[in-house]
């Protein structure tokens, strides 16, 4: 659980390190929203291109090694970041992301599975949960360190402190900007190849491959994994998830940074302490006092309320994060951002509920039915490009309307959707 947990943390660190390189690359490469959300496009698709791959290289070398080799291919990715600094070509920023990403997208395949299958099913999404905190808590900090590192004296770089200049001077100042990022990014480089031997000569254990089951047989097994229902309903509600999830944690810089808020660049640690929160309760309450599913459908009816807060909230108006953190000396913020971190506890216990919902009963298609669950993290490509899009059509707030049918869907899912079992008209898997 320790090892799982480290692999957890570094998963948590280069993920929600995207929320403070957005609005970055932003001003680094003169990019409006849409064009600045390629970061989470380049990030979040690799999962959908590298996840069956991922699934073919477990079969051939196991879960241990799977993940050593994940840990090299994200040091070689954040190696990229090197001449991607130095040249500030975004083409280059967005080949390292989807390096980075592939490495993890071999990481997720391995250990999503690995530890629902460490012990009873029951208490799986408790399990992944305590990973969740490893993660999240990495999302804390990111900010943090990035905001103290990248972000000093970012006011100088503003649009309008920018605008004065000519195209050379802009150019040059940019340069100057980018150089930022090779130091953190050398160093993540070297703590993944370190990590990588660490946990290569490590004595954590390798789980059996699954056998038992529905799937192993029957007039629908040559289908594969797309026979299972709950499989692929479940791919379709954690692909909806994956979009909120990161439209949350990435977006927020960007819309805090539209209201001049000061602190824009932390802001994402707002989100990752509400989903540290999440994390907790999942942990003292599931399954000991709230089951898996029941925990899924209080997480999506949370998450329509908040979205429509943060679209019909106000902006101007600070009072929500006064009352809820004006104990802590937290600086408040806006009432639709706060609504916007808000969201962090309520999607906290969805990805945590829906995994053992979604592979409950494929036996030994187990992994392969990981490999199409980690496919659906292409949620966090597709719609925060389109709440961009949508951003710059509109306004940032409207984009938001976005969410409200991805949460619709994890609530059906969650009431009733993960217990079908065979599609219409199909036989049932013997």
């Amino acid at each position: 659980m320790l090892f799982v947990g480290l692999l957890f943390f570094i998963l948590g660190f280069v993920t929600w390190l995207n929320g403070s390189l957005v609005p970055f690359l932003k001003i680094v490469c003169g990019l409006n929203n849409f064009q600045a959300l390629w970061v989470t496009f380049a990030f979040y698709i690799a999962y959908t291109v590298m996840a069956m791959p991922s699934a073919v290289v477990l079969g051939k070398i196991g879960y241990k090694k799977g993940m050593t080799l994940g840990l090299a291919i994200m040091g070689a990715g954040a190696l990229l970041f090197i001449p991607a600094a130095q040249s500030t070509h975004y083409e280059l920023f967005l080949a390292a992301l989807f390096t980075l990403a592939s490495g993890m997208t071999l990481m997720q395949t391995a250990i999503n599975p690995y530890i629902v299958c460490l012990g009873a099913r029951e208490s799986a999404a408790m399990r992944i949960s305590i990973m969740g905190l490893f993660n999240k808590g990495a999302g804390v900090v990111v900010p943090l360190v990035f905001s103290s590192l990248m972000l000093a004296d970012i006011d100088s770089f503003s649009h309008t402190a920018l605008a004065t200049l000519d195209d050379a001077g802009r150019d040059a100042m940019r340069a100057v900007l980018a150089q930022r990022l090779i130091f953190p990014y050398a160093c993540m480089a070297a703590a993944l190849f370190v990590i990588t031997a660490f946990i290569h000569f490590s004595s954590l254990r390798e789980i059996p491959a699954e056998t038992d089951g529905e799937g192993d047989s029957g007039p629908l097994a040559r289908s594969g994994v797309l026979q299972f229902p709950q499989l692929v309903l479940g791919a379709l509600a954690l692909f909806g998830y994956v979009g909120v999830e990161v439209i949350a944690g990435d977006t927020i810089g960007l819309y805090g940074h539209e209201l001049n808020v000061a602190n824009f660049g932390v802001l994402t640690s707002y989100t990752m302490l509400c989903m540290v929160l999440g994390y907790l309760i999942g942990v003292v309450a599931i399954p000991r006092y709230l089951s898996q599913q029941h925990a899924l459908v209080l997480s999506a009816l949370a998450g329509l309320l908040l979205t429509v807060g943060v679209a019909t909230g106000s902006s101007h108006s600070s009072g929500l994060s006064q009352a809820l953190l004006g104990w802590s000396g937290v600086p408040p913020v806006p009432d639709t951002v706060m609504c916007l971190a808000l969201l962090g506890l309520a999607n906290a216990m969805v990805w945590p509920a829906i995994w053992p919902l979604a592979l409950q009963g494929l036996g030994r298609h187990t992994a392969s039915g990981s490999a199409v669950l980690v496919m659906a993290i292409s949620g966090g490509a597709v719609l925060p490009l389109l709440y961009g899009r949508l951003s710059d059509l509109a306004n940032p707030r409207a984009g938001y309307w976005l969410m409200l049918p991805c949460y619709a869907l994890i609530l059906w899912y969650a009431a009733g959707g993960h217990k079908i079992r065979h599609w219409r008209g199909a036989a049932t898997p013997q």
